[in-house]
């Protein structure tokens, strides 16, 4: 536990300690058609141990050499692409890693597992303008779901534990804030987009790199969400790496400008789990 500071300090002054970045809308990847997309991630079922099933898309590495270990990256989606088609969930940010460019430089096994209609990765609102308290230390089903699955393909696929990272958009950047708390700890790095965490759950994301992107004008998700968890984490002391980008003007759609930046997936695949 971190103790609180005797002289708190406001939420500007905590994110002036921090880099902002605004970054404008740059040109974005060719689209890309749908069935084309879809073919590219592989469909599969899981039934975890709870009895649950739940259906997910992984993209695999264009050629997987015999000896080599691969990066694993779980990608939570949002709200919108609930279901159990197994197809909607690659609506946002599937075509940004299997492009061909993104699978060159980085190829890794990308998992989009599709959260039930009328569930949720948390079950909590994500419109409150704070988290505190939130966050029920019981996973919900499909998140109980989503980390026996990854568990279970770092098991079966050639996968390295030490370059395990949990992304998502959202209800799925609010998953993000969950999975990456979760013990036994699994993720290398956590990048979350226009999400919610729990700030009293700060001291829990010690060792694990974050990267935590949001609209400025968000009206799904508030940007206070997204404040909060900054000011919490740095008074926690929090370690190795804290970034925070603002995009100003922005709504919810963060994403649409997230997983089109080098530097995003730069980074992301550049961290490495520290024991």
């Amino acid at each position: 536990m971190h103790e609180r500071s005797s002289k708190p300090k406001s939420i500007f002054s905590v994110l002036a300690l921090l880099a902002i970045v605004s970054i404008s809308q740059g040109p974005g990847l060719p689209a890309q058609e749908k069935d084309t997309v879809v073919n590219k991630y592989s469909a599969g079922l899981f039934s975890s141990r709870t009895g649950s099933r739940i259906p997910y898309r992984i993209l695999e590495p264009t050629s997987v050499e015999p000896g080599e270990k691969y990066p694993l990256v779980l990608f939570l989606h949002g709200a919108g692409e609930r279901g159990s088609d197994n197809q909607k969930q690659l609506v946002h940010a599937a075509s940004d890693f299997a492009s061909p460019d993104r699978t060159q430089q980085f190829p890794a096994f990308v998992v989009f597992p599709q959260c039930p209609t009328e569930q949720r990765w948390v079950e909590s609102p994500w419109d409150l303008p704070s988290g505190s308290g939130e966050f029920d230390a019981t996973p919900s089903k499909p998140m109980k779901a989503a980390l026996e699955l990854v568990d279970n393909l770092v098991e079966e696929l050639p996968v390295d534990p030490a370059r395990v990272y949990v992304t998502g958009l959202s209800m799925g950047g609010q998953g993000a804030w969950y999975a990456a708390a979760a013990k036994p700890r699994r993720f290398a790095a956590m990048l979350e987009v226009c999400g919610g965490g729990d700030p009293t759950w700060a001291a829990d994301y010690q060792g694990i790199p974050i990267w935590a992107l949001h609209g400025q004008k968000d009206s799904v998700v508030p940007i206070s969400r997204a404040r909060e968890m900054v000011v919490a984490l740095t008074k926690a002391g929090h370690a190795p790496e804290l970034r925070y980008t603002e995009y100003p003007g922005v709504g919810h759609n963060s994403w649409a400008r997230t997983f089109k930046r080098d530097d995003v997936f730069e980074w992301l695949f550049a961290q490495r789990k520290r024991e």
